[in-house]
């Protein structure tokens, strides 16, 4: 499916070289197109892994495998194939799975556990094993490939490649972080978003690592939503060689572990806002800050209720300075709310406050605000000291067009 490039989408950025993986790329061919639909990530001996799943009751055997073998905490290989998520696929996906962590765990010399599997696309059609056998075969042999090729090959209705990068000063020692991802609809991540895979040469231990990218999810792939839908896919790696040298981070109190955690969470959240921007048929990007909530965990709930509504998210796309509909979606959203403590806004411009509207508003900066691409919503609840943020994307005829013909 050729689609024209998000208007929201954001050039593909100069990712360096993370020492200890090697990326490389080829076709198996699960759909009927001319391009890259395997990738394969070779890691350094000792390679850290945390991640971070779906939490849909009708996951990939991907999934659930993964689940399993990020419990043991080290990784030497990744392959992502991209056209068929082998979702829905009973015993025939999970042997195809088996077949493909047995034939890179021979070619590597590794344990089949440290061989991380990753299917996006269709659901509900088994992996063809002979294209998995012979696309492995296929990438196996194939030279080292640019982290845009990377990033091309995991794709499915994506319409720019997504990567982003961080680093961090652990004393003297400088680490890198590099990220790439592919989403774009069945975004609602009950976890993380569709796939998305994080590098670093820093030395983390296993444990420490999951601590710190599930703590990083809370804020950033998990407060994203594009259509309100939770992938059966959906997982987010992330592999730490140690080739950096550095003491390797175990617990928060080692020296660097801030300094590492905030250039994680950084590139997490640029990555998840990447998915955002090109939510399917999106022309604007939405922001939304929810302040004085019961929690920090109600604010995110609202905020999401907020990003998940049709009638918020087609009042954007119309441009439509329509706030009773947030206030309708704060109302259903199930937290602890009061009318008379509500306040709403619109790119800096406060519409309502304390639960009516104000008597000088003024909607001409609002509908200029909404004439743009990045937009963003104000919702003070006024009962507490909870807060969150929250992106999602309008919703255009574009979406309904990329889904109707999806399989074709």
């Amino acid at each position: 499916m050729d689609l024209p490039p998000s208007p929201l989408a954001r050039p593909f950025p100069d990712l360096p070289e993370i020492d200890g993986v090697t990326l490389r790329a080829a076709r198996a061919r699960y759909k009927n197109w001319d391009r890259s639909d395997l990738t394969f990530a070779e890691l350094a001996e000792g390679t850290s892994v945390a991640g971070v799943f779906t939490k849909s009751a009708c996951a990939s055997s991907e999934v659930e495998m993964g689940r399993e073998q990020a419990k043991l905490g080290r990784a030497r290989a990744l392959i992502v194939n991209a056209g068929n998520s082998n979702a829905f696929t009973g015993i025939r996906g999970r042997e195809a799975v088996e077949q493909i962590m047995a034939q890179v765990a021979d070619a590597l010399e590794c344990e089949p556990s440290e061989v991380f599997v990753s299917s996006t696309g269709v659901i509900g059609v088994p992996l063809p094993k002979g294209k998995a056998r012979d696309g492995v075969a296929a990438v196996l042999e194939a030279e080292p490939c640019s982290w845009e090729e990377a990033a091309g090959a995991i794709g499915t209705t994506d319409t720019f490649l997504k990567g982003s990068t961080a680093a961090a000063m652990l004393g003297d020692q400088r680490v890198e972080l590099a990220g790439i991802i592919k989403g774009s609809g069945m975004i609602a991540p009950d976890m993380a978003t569709m796939l998305g895979y994080i590098f670093t040469d820093a030395a983390v231990e296993p444990v420490f690592l999951q601590e710190m990218l599930s703590k990083a999810n809370e804020e950033t792939f998990s407060c994203i939503t594009v259509d309100g839908d939770t992938s059966t896919s959906d997982t987010v790696l992330a592999f730490a060689t140690g080739k950096a040298g550095n003491t390797a981070l175990s617990s928060w109190e080692d020296a660097g572990a801030d300094a590492f955690y905030a250039a994680l969470l950084d590139l997490c959240r640029d990555l998840a806002r990447l998915v955002v921007r090109d939510g399917e048929g999106a022309q604007k990007f939405i922001e939304i800050a929810v302040t004085g909530a019961a929690s920090g965990a109600s604010a995110r709930r609202v905020g999401l209720a907020i990003a998940n509504s049709p009638l918020v998210k087609t009042a954007i796309a119309g441009g439509d300075a329509n706030w009773g509909r947030v206030v309708m979606a704060v109302g259903k959203a199930g937290e602890p709310a009061d009318r008379d403590r509500l306040s709403i806004g619109f790119g800096g411009t406060w519409a309502a406050k304390d639960g009516q509207p104000l008597a000088d508003y003024d909607e001409v900066p609002v509908a200029a605000h909404l004439e743009g691409h990045e937009i963003r919503i104000d919702v003070d609840l006024g009962i507490g000291e909870g807060r969150a943020t929250v992106w999602t994307c309008d919703l255009t005829h574009g979406y309904i067009s990329i889904n109707a013909d999806y399989r074709s």
